[in-house]
């Protein structure tokens, strides 16, 4: 097995494990309900932690993601509740303009040669503080529409179902592990990641393709925005903060590089699922503070920073050499 996959493999032993250790621990945590609720309930982040690892591959950031989510989910609510907007109008709207805006940021990060980590810090300022213009309070929506989908699911034993939600991610893991792995565009995520200048010389579109990174990213992050919305009937400015580190964190325990160059659309997925089975077994356990998930997650992370920092350097390659010697 090459060393480049030891990140995925151990981030899949690591959710095994938890989920092993819930179902030991806690009478009918190996459900169909509590499995299929793993991703009912993280949909949203799931998708955008899908668009923030393409533009970590490439070797950017994107800070701007969870206050994309929140002007999303307000600004979706505002068209529906106050202007009457059909809500598949509202969710073409903000698509369109949240795309434009990653392209902004991208073309900001190429033209003039900006760090990204200035370029989409500003970006999530602006959403925010734009997510506050729009309204301070929080905005329910009611509407038939959502009614309808919060009514449909694929029912499954044992209580599981899936939700429009859980459709979704998995047509955005599907699809952009695709894209990732089996088209040009994919490829060149890749090539500027580990190494830009060598992807100028060898004629690889590098403006384009940061450009369509930083797009994509805002694309999926408004995408995760209107779900975040199925999955709390309301829009508020304030939602979803410090929700790019949770995208982040899922990203680098997935086995992607935070350098550029490596990494997985499934493996974030995996990601994830580790953030979502420990809060749940806090949940059955009842006694632990929710905020132990941030303390297994910041161990989780160092963990997994130190394996790819070992396999940068080589140490397991010289270890394999000396071994066959």
């Amino acid at each position: 097995m090459q060393t480049k996959y030891l990140p995925l493999v151990a981030t899949v032993v690591v959710f095994s494990a938890l989920y092993i250790f819930g179902g030991l621990m806690f009478e009918s945590f190996f459900s169909v309900r509590v499995l299929t609720n793993l991703f009912n309930d993280n949909a949203f982040l799931i998708v955008a932690a899908v668009g923030l690892t393409l533009v970590i591959i490439s070797g950017g950031i994107d800070l701007s993601v969870g206050a994309m989510i929140a002007c999303v989910g307000v600004s979706v609510s505002v068209m529906i509740e106050h202007y009457h907007f059909h809500p598949l109008l509202a969710f073409a709207v903000v698509l369109v303009i949240a795309t434009a805006f990653g392209s902004l940021m991208g073309y900001l990060i190429d033209a003039y040669d900006l760090p990204p980590f200035i370029v989409t810090l500003a970006g999530m300022f602006f959403l925010r503080g734009l997510s506050l213009v729009i309204s301070l309070e929080s905005v329910p929506i009611s509407h038939s529409f959502y009614d309808a989908i919060s009514d449909f699911s694929i029912d499954l034993p044992d209580n599981g179902s899936i939700t429009v939600s859980t459709l979704i991610l998995i047509a955005v893991v599907g699809i952009f592990t695709l894209i990732a792995h089996y088209t040009p565009f994919g490829r060149h995520i890749y090539a500027i990641g580990g190494s830009e200048s060598s992807s100028v010389l060898l004629g690889i579109p590098v403006n384009k393709t940061k450009i369509m990174v930083y797009a994509t990213s805002s694309f999926l992050a408004a995408l995760a925005g209107i779900l975040f919305t199925f999955y709390t009937f309301s829009g508020y400015a304030l939602s979803a903060m410090g929700l790019e580190l949770d995208a982040i964190a899922s990203a680098v325990i997935g086995g992607t590089l935070l350098s550029g160059g490596v990494g997985y659309v499934i493996g974030t997925l995996f990601g994830v699922l580790i953030q979502g089975t420990i809060q749940t077994i806090i949940t059955f356990d009842g006694t632990l503070n929710s905020w132990w998930t941030k303390i297994i997650i910041g161990v989780l992370l160092f963990f997994f920073i130190l394996i790819q920092k070992i396999i940068s350097s080589g140490v397991i390659n010289k270890i394999a050499s000396k071994a066959k010697a």
